[in-house]
């Protein structure tokens, strides 16, 4: 630091001091000193205290003050650097880290993932991952609140960093995806991890005065030589899923053959975007039937899809990936209007009867579109279709986690005429409450509450609390998958009125449904003294 100093010296003219005095010489020795930067510079003061002695007073006094001017600067200069610093750490930080559940986030993941495969030396204890996904998550959102999912997550990140390893790294990557890096696992230790993680989760929680009981699926893959951060993290999201397919709260370890089947469903999905252009969809229409008089009350339309290589493809080898990619909305749209273009058709040839209905699936994905009411009311008018003769069957897991745009829709379509029907019940929360707050028409059971009904009492006398807690609530009942004679036999005896399964009929094409329509046919029933010796 220098500056530059200008005064008047005293000189033996205009002072009447001697060109000798030394203090002469040590006011310039200062004044350079000064100059030069070192602000602690003091010229000495003598006792004679003349003009040379107020000049070197007067400089000592402007050196200090320019010293602590200095002074202030340079501590203000270090606050400012301090604050930078810790404000640059916190964005760090911040960057890095999940503001929800204050876990390291996937940047953060990714960034100890190739730190830990930079450091590994090839040996049998491998960086490992395992990457979690909360199973039915959704349902506590939209039954609960996204208050209440936000406090689920927090509970689970709490559980992921007590039962993971001290030397992990656990992080969220975004919803309700987790994912726990080992830096140096073997296969059975990772698995260990997985399955104490899984036992950990599971355990009960109350979440605003609710029962939860957390449950993922999870995928683990240890490092192979030569692998990235990316790889690494590909193969364990592989497993995952892998593991969600399977069921839910299951562990799966990667395979190679996994990466194919995914590639697979990759390749399935984007066909299944074009497969409604390409005219690939078939239908098929499974009659329900009168138990009573044996007559067809309607139909069932039933997907097909005609894969270019891989031949007739049944839908539950394609639904679920068509949710899950977002196609659903545009096939379910498009069997709506081709079931309802042939119902016109059965009816302009004079293959239709009096109330006969046909019956199309709906998905979560189709009630959460805003436009289907719209749509719905659109192709009822181009098809001259009645509102009363569709029936549209909706799963029982996307009722119960309705939310305000579900409700709007079921309550429009309610309100146009058409039947709502709750599809595949009993085989998630049969709930009392929701059958009778919920603005349906009718109720299918699952095939699966009645297939032990002619081996098991207990079942049986179960299957008749559920039909009469249905008719209870006032609304119909269809007992779907009736395979049998004694199935038949005993459904007619508890009093239910509608059946659909192989013992009836197999799905048929739209020639063979439109014949039976036209021949009046009854489809078989229980034989009769079967029906007596139940009865008797």
């Amino acid at each position: 630091m220098a500056f530059e100093v200008c005064c008047v010296i005293p000189t033996p003219e205009n002072a009447g001091v001697s060109p000798e005095d030394p203090r002469l010489s040590r006011i310039i020795e200062g004044i350079v000193s000064i100059a030069a930067g070192d602000l602690t510079t003091r010229i000495p003061v003598s006792p004679a205290r003349d003009q040379i002695d107020a000049v070197s007073t007067g400089i000592n006094l402007l050196a200090g003050e320019l010293n602590d001017m200095y002074q202030d600067m340079e501590q203000r200069v270090q606050n400012r650097t301090r604050e930078l610093q810790a404000a640059h750490a916190q964005m760090q930080q911040m960057a890095l880290s999940d503001p929800l559940t204050g876990l390291a986030n996937r940047t953060a993941l990714m960034q100890e993932v190739e730190v830990v495969l930079a450091g590994w030396d090839g040996s049998d204890t491998a960086p490992a991952v395992l990457m979690i996904d909360l199973d039915g998550f959704k349902e506590i959102n939209d039954s609960f609140g996204h208050r209440a999912g936000d406090l689920v997550l927090q509970e689970v990140a709490a559980r992921l960093l007590a039962s993971a390893p001290e030397e992990s790294v656990v992080a969220r990557l975004g919803g309700d995806e987790f994912a726990v890096l080992l830096p140096a696992a073997g296969r059975l230790s990772a698995l260990v991890t997985a399955e104490t993680i899984q036992s950990a989760l599971c355990a009960r929680t109350v979440v605003q005065e609710l029962d939860v009981w957390p449950r993922a699926s999870t995928g683990i893959h240890l490092a192979a030589p030569g692998q990235s951060a990316e790889e690494l993290l590909l193969c364990a999201d592989t497993a995952m899923y892998e593991a969600k397919e399977a069921g839910p709260g299951l562990v799966r370890s990667f395979e190679p053959v996994m990466l194919y089947a995914r590639q697979l469903r990759r390749e399935m999905a984007s066909d299944l975007r074009n497969a409604v252009e390409r005219n690939e969809f078939r239908l098929a229409y499974q009659p329900v039937v009168d138990l009573v008089t044996g007559q067809m009350h309607g139909v069932e339309v039933l997907l097909r899809w005609e894969h270019p290589t891989q031949g007739l493809t049944m839908p539950d080898s394609f639904i679920p990936l068509a949710e899950a990619s977002g196609a659903i909305v545009g096939i379910g749209r498009w069997v709506l209007r081709t079931a309802l273009e042939q119902l016109s058709a059965w009816r302009a040839d004079g293959q239709d009867k009096e109330g006969f209905h046909i019956r199309v699936n709906v998905s979560a994905s189709e009630l959460q579109s805003m436009d289907l009411v719209d749509y719905v009311r659109g192709v009822l008018r181009d098809t001259g279709t009645e509102p009363q003769d569709l029936v549209l069957e909706i799963t029982e897991s996307a009722l119960v986690g309705s939310g305000d745009v579900e409700t709007y829709s079921m309550q429009a379509l309610k309100a146009l005429g058409i039947r709502l029907e709750i599809d595949d019940f009993g085989t998630g929360y049969s709930s009392i409450s929701y059958l009778r707050r919920l603005p349906v028409h009718a109720v299918k059971v699952d095939r699966e509450l009645i297939a032990e009904i002619s081996r098991d009492k207990g079942q049986l006398h179960f299957v008749d609390a559920v039909h009469r807690l249905i008719q209870a609530a006032g609304l119909e009942a269809v007992f779907e998958g009736v395979e049998t004679a004694q199935q038949a036999a005993m459904l007619q005896e508890m009093g239910c009125c509608h059946g659909q399964g192989y013992y009836f009929s197999r799905p048929l094409t739209a020639g063979q449904t439109g014949a039976l329509l036209a021949s009046g046919d009854r489809l078989p029933l229980a034989p009769e003294p079967l029906v007596a010796e139940l009865t008797a």
